[in-house]
This record gives C-alpha cells, sequence and structure tokens, in this order.
C-alpha cells in the first residue's frame, strides 16, 4: 500500500520520504557548492581574515584589548557562519547589519559621544601630549644652542606630504630625521651629504629645493622636533637649531610655568585646559568629558542661543516652504496635464521634468550667478537693481525660489503617479450627484493624493530640514550681521553646525555634535507626529 501512495517510480525509506534512491537526506536542504561558489567564498573569507589581521595590530599597539576580544569574536563568528552549511537566513542578514554598524550606528555613537566632551582645536588628544606640545611651542634660541645644517624632505609629493627635518650634527656629523614625533638617527650608508653637512638625498625621503621650501615656508616655521635638551626649530631654510623651552610643566603643583615672566597656569580638569590667576588660558588643552555643558550653552548662553533659535525659525520655513511650495506647484502641474482635454502631455512632461535631470550643486551654482546683483540675468531680464544676497528676505526669497524650481519636478512625477492611481469612478460619482470641480477636487481628489504623497512629503521636509547644498552652494549661510560672522541669516541648523565644526575661529566638534543631537530631536520629532496623523488619515480613508 505504501508503494501505491507513493507513486510509481519512488521509493519510500524510512525516515526520508520520497526520495530517488541513494540520495542522502542533506542533498533534499542544500543545494551542491559549485566551483566557482567555492573560490568566491575562499576569496572573501581571505579578505575578511586580513582586515582582521590588519586592524589587530594597532589595537594591539594601543592596548585595547576590548576591541580585540571584539575583532575576534566577529571573524571567528563569521569564519564559523559561512564555513558550516547551517544559519542560512543568517547568511544574508548578516553583511546588511555589519555594513547598517559600521556606516549608520557607529556614526550615530560617536557623534553622540562626541557632544558630551570638549572635543575641537586646542582639546584633540591627552594632557601629556598637550604638555610637550605646549613645551615645544614655547622653545626659544638661546645662547649656546647647537645648530644644525638642515634639508627640508618629505616622505610624500613635495607639495602636501608630511614634512621632515633631515639635520646633520656639527660635532659628530650624525644624519637623523625628525618630525614631530622627535628624531631618528639615519643610516650613513642611506644619505648622500654635500658641503656644509647639508644632506641631499636620503633613501626614503624627498629632499625639497629652494621653490618648493619656500612655497611651504610657514609649515616648516611651525615645525617643532622634540629633542632629549629641548625641540629643534628652523632658522631659515638651510639652517636648524636646538633650543630650550621657556614653559615648563611642573608635576608636583600640575601646573605650566613660564622661565621668562614667572607667570603660572594651573590644570583644570575639568575644561581640559591650563588656567591662569587672571583667567588666561592656554591654547593647548586635552579632551575631557564635559557632560551636559554643550547642551546647555546651545539653550543658555546668548552667544550661541539667540542664533540657534533664530536659525530654527528660519529652518522650519525653509523646509516646510521648500516641500509646500513645490507640492503645490507640482500638484497643480499634475493635474493640468491630467486633464482629458490637454493636448501634447508627453511633450510637456519632458520639459516640465529637466530640471529633475540636472545635477543640483551644478544648478545652485547658476542659480547663484542669476541672483547676482550686477549682471545677474534675473536683475537684467527684469530691470531691476536688487541686491539678492545682500539683504535678508530677498536672500531667503532667492534661495526659496531655487529650491521651487529644483523640487517641483519631483513632485509633479509623484503626484501624476498618485493621480492614475485614483479611480476615475470616485470623481465621476460626485460629478453625478451635482459636485463643481473644486469641490470634487477637495472633497476626493485632494486627500486621496495626500493619503499616498504623506510619506513623501514627510521624507521632503526632513531632507530640506538638512539641505546643506541648498545654501551652501547659493548664499554660503549669508547675509551676515556685522556683530556675527558665525551666523548668517539664510543659515539652516545644518550649516551652522558646519560653521561651528569647520569655522575660521576654530573648530568646536564637541559643541556641533551636540547641536546635530538636537538636529536629528527635532528630525525624529516632527516625522514621528507627521507619520502618526498619516496613519490616522489612512484609517479614514481605508
Amino acid at each position: 500500500m505504501s508503494a501505491k501512495l507513493s507513486g510509481p517510480g519512488s521509493t519510500r525509506t524510512p525516515g526520508r520520504g520520497p526520495v530517488g534512491p541513494g540520495l542522502p537526506r542533506t542533498a533534499r536542504h542544500h543545494a551542491p557548492v559549485t566551483a566557482t561558489g567555492l573560490v568566491v567564498k575562499v576569496v572573501l573569507l581571505g579578505l575578511v581574515a586580513g582586515i582582521a589581521i590588519w586592524a589587530a595590530f594597532p589595537l594591539v599597539e594601543a592596548e585595547k584589548w576590548v576591541g580585540l576580544a571584539l575583532l575576534a569574536a566577529t571573524t571567528a563568528g563569521l569564519f564559523y557562519l559561512y564555513l558550516t552549511p547551517r544559519h542560512i537566513p543568517a547568511k544574508y542578514l548578516v553583511p546588511g547589519t555589519l555594513f547598517l554598524i559600521a556606516f549608520q550606528v557607529f556614526p550615530v555613537l560617536y557623534t553622540a559621544s562626541t557632544a558630551f566632551t570638549n572635543f575641537g582645536d586646542g582639546h584633540r588628544g591627552s594632557k601629556d601630549e598637550a604638555i610637550v606640545a605646549i613645551q615645544s611651542s614655547s622653545v626659544k634660541q638661546v645662547p649656546g644652542s647647537t645648530e644644525y645644517a638642515l634639508s627640508v624632505a618629505t616622505a610624500g609629493d613635495p607639495a602636501t606630504g608630511a614634512l621632515v627635518f633631515l639635520v646633520t650634527d656639527p660635532a659628530t656629523g650624525v644624519v637623523s630625521a625628525g618630525d614631530a614625533d622627535g628624531l631618528r638617527r639615519l643610516d650613513p650608508a642611506d644619505v648622500t651629504v654635500g658641503s656644509g653637512g647639508k644632506v641631499t638625498a636620503a633613501d626614503g625621503y624627498t629632499v625639497l629645493n629652494f621653490g618648493q621650501a619656500s612655497a611651504r615656508s610657514q609649515e616648516i616655521t611651525d615645525l617643532v622636533v622634540p629633542t632629549a635638551g629641548g625641540a629643534l626649530r628652523s632658522s631659515g631654510l638651510s639652517r636648524a637649531y636646538e633650543g630650550r623651552a621657556i614653559r615648563a610643566y611642573d608635576a608636583g603643583c600640575d601646573c605650566v610655568t613660564d622661565s621668562e615672566s614667572g607667570k603660572r597656569w594651573t590644570a583644570d580638569e575639568a575644561t581640559g585646559s591650563f588656567v591662569a590667576a587672571d583667567g588666561e588660558r592656554l591654547a593647548q588643552g586635552w579632551k575631557v568629558n564635559v557632560g551636559l555643558e554643550n547642551f546647555s550653552r546651545v539653550l543658555t548662553d546668548p552667544n550661541i542661543s539667540g542664533p540657534f533659535f533664530g536659525t530654527l525659525l528660519w529652518n522650519f520655513a525653509f523646509a516646510i516652504g521648500s516641500t509646500g511650495f513645490t507640492f503645490l506647484l507640482g500638484m497643480a502641474i499634475a493635474l493640468a496635464l491630467h486633464s482629458p482635454r490637454m493636448r501634447g502631455t508627453n511633450l510637456y512632461r519632458v520639459l516640465l521634468i529637466l530640471p529633475y535631470a540636472m545635477p543640483s550643486f551644478a544648478m545652485l551654482l547658476v542659480w547663484r550667478d542669476m541672483f547676482n546683483t550686477d549682471f545677474g540675468l534675473v536683475n537684467n531680464l527684469f530691470g531691476l537693481g536688487v541686491d539678492w544676497f545682500g539683504e535678508t528676505w530677498s536672500a531667503r526669497a532667492a534661495v526659496l525660489l531655487v529650491q521651487l524650481w529644483l523640487g517641483y519636478p519631483y513632485m509633479f512625477l509623484v503626484a501624476t503617479g498618485a493621480l492614475q492611481a485614483i479611480p476615475k469612478e470616485l470623481t465621476e460619482a460626485t460629478s453625478v450627484d451635482g459636485a463643481s470641480p473644486w469641490q470634487s477636487f477637495r472633497a476626493v481628489t485632494l486627500p486621496l493624493l495626500l493619503v499616498a504623497l504623506s510619506p513623501l512629503l514627510i521624507a521632503s521636509f526632513a531632507y530640506n530640514f538638512n539641505n546643506i547644498n541648498a545654501i551652501w552652494l547659493t548664499t554660503e549661510g549669508g547675509p551676515f550681521p556685522a556683530d556675527n560672522p558665525r551666523n548668517g541669516a539664510t543659515d539652516l541648523l545644518i550649516t551652522y553646525t558646519y560653521r561651528l565644526a569647520f569655522g575660521a575661529q576654530g573648530a568646536e566638534f564637541g559643541m556641533a555634535a551636540a547641536v546635530s543631537i538636537f538636529i536629528f530631536a527635532i528630525v525624529a520629532t516632527v516625522s514621528a507626529i507627521s507619520f502618526r496623523n498619516t496613519r490616522k488619515q489612512e484609517e479614514v480613508y481605508s
């Protein structure tokens, strides 16, 4: 009976089910591994092993044992996962998860952790590194300082590579290479020394000629090479001296003292700075945790909170205006071309989406020139003399107009698709009931459009809220008030944050990270509320 139930030509083996004669059970669950697949697997796992080994050495050198253990566990887990036939779903999910952690989760966590520190210019390294930098920068030439013949070299490109001093000791003739990490003695067989002890060639280095060195004279002047007796600095482009630091650190008082003036700066661990009795701080400090200080400054410091809240209001106006105006114009055009009485719709559609097909960054630069006061197309075409980017409201109007031109094609395309998805029977029914076209649009078409397009409108709002290109490539945040060059009339929070992080006044990465968290919280809150209302709207019209 079992043979009949199994069907002709099959064999039922206890515990196996109807399978071919001699076919192993695992063949029903796993496809055979091809030679190509095996080669790909070996290559990819080899890359994983190579990257793990490459990453392990810096972790060992820095004694980051937790990171090393995490690296080893992750590598072992990947090898186990892809060398066994089990856990098929995980084989596809793990790569995406790792990329998500590397490119999304880790940057967010790092930004959040930075927001609780004073990380920035002058506060980048440890306290020991700050002390070395303070002492090295105070080096001066004193009577009896040893002078060396100097050649400036680099291990990379002559124009951009890291600079190295090649110096010859006048007493011993020993040639050394020096950089910010100190002096290293070179093998005499690897260098060629010319007249006067000047190095003319060295293995592994490119000696700069006079023109190349002159072009980087400021970098050469700023380079300080720590030595056992003080520090080495350049005196012109061909000589160097070993000077003495006039500022020295005293561990007993945890302070830095100037031997010439006698002034003392005591370490302030809360701010990561050396502070004098009169409140003066040395420029070089160290990175420390400052808790909620950055967040408090954003809300309470008049120099930051004033620009922050003013910028926040304009940021909302820009995001809402950019999204709303482009939606209204795109929808209006889509409605016009959706009319059955309209002719040549295909041609119009091609012409109307041209702005969407062009690179936005290039068009932003073109529009910036079109709004130029003297030779811009807008003023010349309409006979105006408006200084578009020189006044607050004209600059804001200009960026909104540019966004309208760049953004309406997208809204036109999505509105066209949504309109075509609305059943004609609904609008025809309203006409039969005697409704006017406006009433039909307001009661049927618009609500259904909003149900379909609300998620896209929310995404567009979030994008425009952080649309750095729209501002940076047109107004650069200006115009700026005379008393505040850090915050302009058209600045968004993202451009304000960028200027805080990379501005000419010095980078404040901790403060910029705190502002970034505020931006994230604002966008997340608005998006959450909007999606909640969208779900309610869908329930009404579903």
